[in-house]
């Protein structure tokens, strides 16, 4: 049990901003290398990054339905919301300086055998998974979540990230739940 100021650190002194939901998606091929997006658009432009997008809240999508249709808008691919595995949840504050976050990372479970084409959003490029962390990624993507997706794959985490200032670094984060991939079957 936490006491009142234990549970309301991580809250305090977060500036009142827009909230976005999105999901986020990890795809593999069957060399295990990890399909990245070099984004052309904000958010993280420039930057390498998986693919994902926003939920559109005014059509009740859900967020395996999200995954879903940006998998097919962005690479071209068609998959039903069951191929994909919720592996965690992300509450971003502050990133950027602009834009609370709530993303769904979801991992597609059937492996990818071709590399999509170019999109609008960027050029994909599969990467092996030991070279992802020295790519050009988000700080937060860099120190927080790659880490946290293979330390959990399969299970499942949830992550509040603090991040302030321009570059969406995280300040703080903390786990708030965790399950091993055993424990996540069970569920």
């Amino acid at each position: 049990m936490l006491d009142d100021q234990s549970h309301c650190l991580h809250s305090i002194h977060v500036k009142e901003l827009p909230h976005k939901i999105s999901a986020l998606v990890y795809a593999f091929d069957e060399a295990e290398r990890l399909l990245m997006l070099r984004r052309n658009q904000a958010p993280n432009r420039g930057f390498w990054s998986p693919f994902g997008g926003k939920l559109r809240t005014r059509d009740g999508e859900s967020p395996h339905q999200c995954a879903a249709r940006e998998t097919f808008e962005e690479t071209g691919f068609r998959f039903a919301p069951e191929d994909f595995h919720l592996a965690g949840i992300v509450a971003e504050q502050g990133y950027e300086g602009n834009t609370h976050w709530l993303m769904f990372l979801f991992e597609l479970k059937p492996r990818l055998k071709d590399l999509p084409p170019p999109h609008e959003e960027g050029n994909f490029e599969f990467v092996p998974r030991d070279e992802v962390a020295r790519r050009r990624i988000p700080p937060s993507d860099r120190d927080v979540l790659w880490p946290l997706f293979q330390k959990h794959r399969g299970g499942f985490f949830a992550v509040s990230i603090r991040c302030e200032g321009p570059d969406g670094a995280a300040q703080s984060w903390r786990v708030e739940q965790a399950l091993s991939p055993q424990s996540a079957e069970a569920s």
